[in-house]
């Protein structure tokens, strides 16, 4: 049996956690290596590690043309080279879904959108996942042990039956919408733009989805053309797939990429009025983890003997009705660590750069992982820490929505999923001539709960991407001043109308697997005029209902073992602080979307104790629409809601969030 325990490369990774008095900490989430007929991470950086180039995200002819305003962006199967090699050094391929148009390619990530704040933008989002030949759907990239075999006996990749897991709430098992299913109807999408400051019915709601040629339309479903606004200052937002129930499954598989609003200040263009390095020496990475078959092929666990199946399953004494999960599965699991990191779409890749200022924006892509990210220079050509000096201290100067009230120095940056981090990383200092730069990730291998360094279990990720300073210097002025960038950002000044208590929770589903929640940390009226409290499941009546035009502070409670990265659709948001707080638990059932019930809690006796510093590593002077919610902790956020309709909040680990951590956030009249 492969899991995650058996696979712990010392009994040491196996921390004691602390008990926690506020919830009960369902799992000990620890993460594998890599098993027979998956690709070894060791080879893979032994073999290929920082040899490939990061494809360029902000390269002229990676960029959508969107001079008419106007775009038709398709969702297609490819494949592409992600840069595994097989036992002989021969390249693999991998086959995704992919964003593109017609006539040109699909790609993982997709193409970047580049536009200007306060001009409108049309896109016709086109689900294409069908094979074009026959009009069939397309088998889907994603491969595990669909029949149940050991690992190392390839399954029938047949996305009909693997790795979706059809006893979740998703697309296809809404009320008038169970007679369909993707080996028939086909992969059903609905691309969202993260950080957008969108009307509602182009937001991307999860049940705005719709299948390959509209065929089925989720009950929500309003328009084929999208209209985005921009009315938002410049930031770094991206796109990515949002449909109920399957995320985590479609962004796997390659849906998503990067969207940048530019303004008169943040221009994107050499000579801007702040000096930011502007292309070719402005980067944009999306960084994510994933495992792959030795063959190529994208791999997910979801049935007995794969990764995780066992802790997650078994080991939580879940018990799956074989009639709903044949062979033990698919079954979705609680959350996913890759051994291999990815950086647009390469593993392990590396940038050759100039001894100079260069602007890098990170994305954190991932399902599940928190990252603590460092720069190190080792000797030129190393593929290890070993002899990797001192970290090296860099200027963060923004986050998810746009610039920082200040550039904030520092030699650590912890990135949470979902968010994105600005900064400007100086290769120029001498003694770092002719050396490598390691992007390291001191993060962990296992839920996150607060402490850096994390657990590494896997071997390999720790470092992320490589930096080659070899290029010669160019004649292109290198002007950039942190100083610049004072007062770029100067916070929500407006008053505040109300303040909002709402609660994270982890509880389990019918089956007993474990289930994380959203719901409210003290007694609210919902929109049908129901009492609700504590931990409440998505179909529940809307109970984050704010005016329209009012400003909120939501006081966040967690009351789990692990952080939360916390995500509000429309919005973006200040963090005001963070408080400890203790609670009495008091267990109480979940409703579950088939009628069934599971186990949650509710919060009683709250009290709201000492404000805790900022932790190292976190830089949130920005306009933010990601926040860490730290275990035992309150965490307060400032939004103005300022936009009418039905959008939504959620974790940001997918595998929660398709999982029913995720609830309606209507705001102004009409909440259901």
């Amino acid at each position: 049996m492969v899991s995650r325990r058996n696979f712990l490369k010392s009994s040491a990774a196996m921390s004691a956690l602390a008990s926690l008095p506020l919830s009960v900490r369902w799992h000990i989430a620890q993460a594998a290596t890599a098993a027979a007929g998956l690709s070894d991470p060791a080879y893979q950086m032994a073999s290929a590690g920082f040899t490939n180039i990061v494809p360029d995200a902000l390269a002229p002819g990676f960029i959508f043309n969107t001079s008419k305003g106007k775009a038709k962006v398709g969702m297609a199967p490819a494949v592409q080279q992600t840069g595994l090699v097989d036992a002989f050094g021969a390249r693999l391929n991998t086959p995704v879904f992919g964003y593109g148009q017609n006539g040109s390619f699909y790609s993982w990530p997709g193409k970047t959108f580049e536009v200007k704040s306060g001009q409108p933008l049309e896109v016709k989002w086109e689900n294409k996942l069908y094979d074009p030949a026959t009009g069939l759907p397309a088998a889907h990239p994603i491969v595990s042990n669909a029949d149940g075999s050991p690992l190392g006996v390839p399954p029938v990749p047949s996305f009909g039956s693997d790795p979706v897991d059809t006893s979740l709430h998703w697309c296809y098992s809404l009320p008038g919408y169970e007679a369909f299913d993707i080996a028939t109807n086909g992969v059903p999408v609905v691309p969202h733009l993260h950080g957008g400051h969108t009307t509602a019915i182009f937001d991307g709601n999860p049940e705005y989805f719709f299948s390959p040629g509209y065929g089925v339309r989720g009950p929500r479903w309003v328009e084929k053309k999208y209209i985005y606004d921009n009315d938002q200052p410049a930031g770094n937002l991206w796109y990515h797939d949002h449909a109920l129930g399957i995320t985590r499954l479609n962004v796997y598989a390659g849906l998503a990429g990067f969207y940048f609003v530019r303004d008169d200040q943040d221009t994107g263009k050499a000579g801007n009025p702040l000096g930011l390095p502007a292309w070719p020496y402005e980067k944009a990475y999306a960084i994510q983890d994933r495992m792959f078959r030795d063959t190529g092929e994208l791999f997910y666990p979801a049935y007995p003997g794969d990764p995780f199946y066992e802790d997650f399953i078994t080991g939580e004494g879940a018990i799956l009705p074989p009639e709903l999960f044949p062979n033990g599965g698919p079954a979705a699991l609680a959350e996913f660590f890759g051994d291999h990191m990815v950086v647009n779409g390469v593993i392990w890749p590396k940038e050759n750069v100039e001894p100079r200022n260069y602007r890098l924006h990170l994305l954190n892509g991932t399902d599940s992982r928190f990252m603590a990210i460092r720069f190190r220079a080792v000797p030129a050509g190393a593929t290890d820490l070993s002899a990797a000096g001192a970290p090296i201290p860099f200027q963060v100067i923004g986050s998810d929505q746009g610039l920082a009230s200040a550039a904030t120095q520092t030699d650590m940056l912890v990135s949470e999923p979902g968010s994105r981090y600005d900064l400007v990383f100086d290769f120029s200092d001498p003694a770092l001539a002719g050396k490598r730069v390691i992007m390291e990730n001191i993060g962990g291998d296992e839920p996150f709960g607060g402490d850096i360094p994390g657990p590494m279990v896997f071997g390999e990720t720790n470092r992320v991407m490589a930096f080659d300073i070899i290029l010669p210097l160019s004649g292109v002025a290198d002007a950039f001043d942190p100083a610049a960038i004072d007062g770029a950002y100067g916070g929500n000044t407006a008053a505040v109308t109300n303040t909002r208590k709402v609660a994270l929770f982890e509880g389990m589903d019918e089956f007993g697997r474990l289930q994380p929640l959203l719901g409210t940390a003290e007694p609210t009226v919902s929109a049908a005029g129901t009492m609700l409290d504590g931990a409440i499941a998505w179909h529940m009546s809307t109970t984050e209902n704010p005016a329209l035009g009012s400003t909120e502070v939501w006081e966040i409670y967690n009351a789990t073992g692990d952080a939360h990265p916390v995500h509000l659709h429309l919005v973006h948001f200040d963090i005001l602080d963070r408080h400890e707080f203790t609670a009495d638990v008091v267990e109480q059932p979940v409703l579950q979307h088939n009628g069934t019930s599971g186990d949650g809690f509710r919060l009683e006796n709250i009290a709201v104790g000492a404000e805790v510093p900022q932790p190292a590593g976190y830089v949130e002077n920005a306009p933010k629409d990601m926040v860490t919610a730290l275990p035992e902790q309150v965490t307060r956020i400032k939004a103005t809601f300022d936009k009418p309709g039905r959008y939504v909040w959620h974790c940001h680990i997918l595998s929660h969030e398709d999982h029913e951590m995720m609830r309606v956030l209507h705001v102004g009249p009409g909440a259901e």
